[in-house]
């Protein structure tokens, strides 16, 4: 019986085997491979702010256009830590190929990452994004605005609240200020010259004054074993806790928390899993607008909310381009009055959602006659009439202004007579006449808004929203897996957004 394994052929395999001409890395890579849109493209671009932050002389030096596209490349093939870029630098052939063969070691790449690139790599990512509309890729002309919270690289324990800071200043002025009364009663003598203290407005300089002048005034009396401790721990704890606690401020700068391993983080609910259930860690909110899921503008900011992001947002925009975008559409975190004012002032184009516009479009809210939003205004006779036909009359103006300073006014009308009126029930629980709070200009700004979203134009856009701003932050969350940065720090945790936007485009422009 013949053996059957004889007459099968294998190709040629010795690892022994010397080539006599090897193969170069160029033609190990295949033509359309994305690290040759990386190469290409970086190559094309100004490094002249990147080259600016070196200093001539010394000891060579590796070429930060070989390192952008390193990293750059790292972050389109899902490696973002230095020390796996360095290991891929002497084991991957598309690494190699783009580096020529060079190798620095993951501190080099690092320091790069984190100190060369501050404050430049956002102009390097504008070169890219123009690169692209000369190839007719993308337009900046109708953007779609969301944002999205990332992890920051900060134990999720160590978190000061300001509200817990508030809390104890408040305590150490209280225990303060019963300290001084009782010193006032028993040694009126002693601070009969001393001017009464404020305990509301206090800082550790005033604690510790106030604490000094007691312990002068009490020196040599017999007072309560209360008091004497709480003497004792007003001069060994309460002037440093409240520098402390002032330091703490410092830090917050307006915040309402931060960690204590990444100060710049800001605690922010995050979901956990399919049921949307949160959990507070400390994160950074990215805010980016996208044409056809092109990344043309990327912002990262400390505060959870998107409304107070959008001004910002678009003024880097500007920044970057010379000029603001035609249209913006947004969801309904975005429509208030502020934001809405800037784009008309800036001609941009307003397909921004305000919090109830889909309920207003709802039949049953539309035949409502009760809510604010129904009443029938006469501009002319500024009467708002409830459902019953009867005339409310202006009675005051109200102003609020929001966290950023904005001034909005709110004009209040009342009924006449709302006693015995049939339709007082659905209409009016309180006690007395109804009153009605109306902001003229917002509701202006509305109307706007809500014919540009109804127009044939804005449904186009409402539909595009979610699969162009929404379905990139899907690509970069959960298609590259990146959900937490790998950096510290504000400045930093900007670079990294950045190298996750240029990457996302050429991929994008590698996969076109």
């Amino acid at each position: 019986m013949t053996n059957q394994s004889n007459n099968i052929v294998f190709k040629d395999y010795n690892i022994n085997q010397i080539m006599l001409l090897p193969p170069s890395l160029e033609e190990l890579i295949e033509p359309d491979h994305p690290v040759r849109v990386v190469n290409e493209v970086i190559e094309r671009i100004n490094l002249e702010p990147l080259l600016a932050a070196y200093k001539p002389g010394g000891t060579s030096v590796y070429h930060p256009r070989m390192l952008l596209k390193v990293l750059v490349y790292g972050y389109l093939s899902n490696i973002f830590s230095s020390r796996k870029i360095e290991q891929a630098l002497r084991e991957n052939i598309h690494f190699m190929w783009l580096s020529a063969m060079n190798r620095p070691d993951h501190n080099t790449i690092a320091r790069f990452r984190s100190e060369r690139l501050k404050g430049v790599l956002r102009l390097i990512f504008g070169q890219i994004v123009e690169l692209l509309m000369e190839e007719g890729v993308l337009s900046i002309k109708d953007i779609y605005t969301d944002g999205t919270r990332i992890e920051a690289n900060a134990n999720r324990y160590t978190f000061v609240w300001a509200k817990s800071i508030r809390t104890n200043k408040e305590r150490i002025a209280r225990q303060l200020d019963e300290l001084w009364q009782y010193t006032q009663k028993v040694a009126e003598e002693e601070l009969a010259e001393e001017d009464e203290v404020d305990f509301r407005q206090i800082d550790s300089k005033k604690v510790e004054q106030v604490v000094e002048k007691i312990d002068k005034a009490l020196k040599g009396r017999k007072v309560p074993k209360k008091v004497r401790e709480k003497l004792y721990r007003a001069k060994k704890h309460w002037p440093g806790k409240m520098a402390e606690y002032e330091q703490k401020e410092k830090i917050l700068d307006g915040r309402r928390s931060y960690s204590k391993t990444d100060p710049d983080a800001t605690f922010m609910g995050m979901k956990e899993d399919h049921y949307g259930n949160a959990q507070l860690k400390p994160a950074y909110n990215w805010q980016v607008s996208t044409t056809d899921q092109y990344i043309v503008n990327y912002t990262i900011h400390q505060s959870p909310g998107d409304t107070l992001m959008f001004k910002p947002h678009m003024e880097n925009f500007e920044d970057l381009y010379g000029r603001y975008p035609e249209a913006v559409t947004a969801d309904g975190a975005y429509g208030n009055q502020e934001n809405y004012e800037y784009l008309e002032q800036h001609g941009i184009d307003n397909y921004v959602k305000y919090n109830n516009f889909h309920k207003e479009q709802q039949k049953k809210f539309r035949q409502d006659p009760f809510p604010t939003v129904n009443l029938y205004y006469n501009k002319e006779q500024d009467k708002v009439y409830c459902p019953m036909g009867q005339a409310m009359d202006r009675i005051a103006d109200g102003e609020r202004w929001s966290r950023s300073g904005y001034k909005q006014v709110y004009a209040r009308y009342q009924a006449r007579n709302c006693y015995g009126c049939p339709l007082r029930g659905p209409c009016h629980k309180g006690k007395g006449n109804r009153i009605v709070s109306i902001n003229h200009h917002l509701q202006r700004y509305r109307k706007k808004a809500r014919e540009n979203l109804l127009s044939e134009q804005g449904i186009m856009h409402r539909k595009k929203r979610p699969a162009d701003v929404e379905a990139t932050f899907g690509i970069i969350k959960h298609n590259k897996g990146f959900r937490r940065f790998m950096l510290r720090g504000l400045e930093k945790v900007e670079i990294e957004a950045g190298l996750l936007a240029i990457s996302h485009n050429l991929a994008k422009r590698a996969a076109a």
